[in-house]
């Protein structure tokens, strides 16, 4: 038993004198820079962002003016987008009573608190006087990342800073519809919604401005140099239901026309170009005018005698005169010519 147990011992001895002893762990101080920050970054506690104190115009913009909550800053591709955001749900009137926005608009706070104090002051009198009050406004397009009027390559729109509205029309309580571009909506109502609309905005495009807004209008808060505004809303009369056959009457108030003096009629014989006098040649105001008198008549006496002496030039007909004419037009017979000066042998020859 004794030497059973010393050679099974003996081989466990062994291997315990030989193993290598492991390395001892490696200190903080001596950790990896990344390995280090990665380290307490997981054992530190995560930190909340401070949120960014709301704006001037956030605060103003209370549920007593609009229905518009905040939403995330936008960051699209190039410049699209922005912060202090809200979705302008409806406006809040004096009477607490609400026009919805449909659909609800994404805009730069700025552009929701104009387009609410424009509806509470200048178009909700408008629609008390027409008997009736403003229950929706049509949003036909706010936020966008896009270019201007939807053209590849083109300036960046103010739609894509969310700093712009387009409106297609306003509804009254009584189920009215005022669409703004619409030529029989009354002349004097869209005239008094173009002219408050340029006061409260630096752009507004309308019927007449480029081609892209014939059916709606475009209002948007975009700084020009100089503080210039645009405002080009064209306000058309309405289409004729029947196209007048003759011109429409000389108004009363119209000044009188001139009146010509008629002109002797012309004999049919005279062609009307040689009876028309020229007109008379334009002399500036300044130029004086030298008056050139006409030359006096000449005697009968020397016009008689100018008279004589021209018939007296002219050749008088004579009797040969048609003779020699004639002969003239007749052919002329060669006479054949005598070889006097030849010798006699060879004139009978040629004879």
């Amino acid at each position: 038993m004794v030497v059973f147990a010393v050679v099974v011992m003996t081989p466990a001895a062994v291997s315990a004198a030989t193993r290598i002893p492991l390395p001892q762990p490696r200190p903080a101080a001596l950790a990896p820079a990344g390995q280090e920050g990665r380290q307490a970054s997981e054992a530190a506690p995560a930190v909340p962002e401070t949120p960014r104190a709301p704006s001037a115009c956030r605060l103003a913009l209370t549920d007593a003016v609009a229905i518009a909550p905040s939403i995330p800053a936008i960051t699209g591709p190039g410049a699209c987008g922005g912060d202090d955001l809200v979705r302008l749900e409806a406006v809040v009137l004096a009477d607490r009573s609400r026009v919805p926005v449909k659909p609800s608009a994404k805009l730069r706070c700025t552009m929701a608190s104009a387009i609410a104090d424009w509806i509470r002051a200048d178009i909700t009198p408008l629609a008390e006087g027409l008997g009736s009050r403003i229950s929706e406004l049509d949003n036909f397009d706010s936020f966008e990342c896009r270019g201007r009027n939807r053209v590849a390559g083109a300036k960046l729109s103010e739609h894509g800073r969310a700093n712009a509205l387009d409106i297609r029309a306003i509804r009254l309580a009584d189920g009215r519809t005022i669409a703004l571009t619409d030529r029989n909506v009354p002349h004097e109502l869209r005239e008094t919604m173009m002219k408050s609309a340029c006061r409260r905005f630096m752009t507004v495009l309308g019927p007449g401005s480029d081609g892209y807004h014939e059916d709606h209008i475009h209002l948007d808060l975009a700084e020009h140099r100089n503080g210039y505004r645009i405002c080009q809303w064209g306000i058309d009369d309405p289409m004729p239901a029947v196209a007048p056959l003759l011109p429409a009457e000389r108004p009363a108030e119209a000044p009188p026309r001139e009146i010509t003096e008629k002109r002797d009629e012309l004999p049919k014989s005279v062609p009307t170009h040689e009876a028309t006098p020229a007109p008379a040649p334009r002399v500036a105001r300044d130029t004086p005018v030298q008056v050139v008198p006409e030359p006096r008549k000449r005697p009968a006496a020397a016009s008689m005698a100018g008279k004589a002496t021209k018939d007296s030039s002219k050749p008088l007909p004579s009797a040969s005169g048609p003779s020699k004419r004639l002969s003239a037009a007749r052919p002329v017979k060669r006479r054949r010519k005598r070889h006097s000066d030849l010798p006699p042998f060879l004139r009978s020859l040629l004879e």
